[in-house]
């Protein structure tokens, strides 16, 4: 009969933790919409949307 291979089975575990992991983690952002911080979707959107607004136009206004 084989040995078990301890180190193998671990890793999966390990994997399946990850994965589910990372499963919640994407499921919680859909559900939380544009709110949730996100590291690729979330961020650019969020950065892009807040240079195009109002912050710009302020500052050439008091010069003149």
């Amino acid at each position: 009969m084989p040995k078990p291979n301890y180190a193998f089975e671990k890793r999966q575990r390990e994997l399946e933790k990850k994965r589910k992991k990372e499963e919640k983690a994407q499921r919680k952002q859909t559900r939380t919409g544009s709110d949730a911080p996100a590291d690729q979707a979330g961020a650019p959107a969020g950065g892009e949307s807040g240079a195009a607004g109002p912050a710009n136009p302020p500052a050439p206004t008091p010069g003149p």
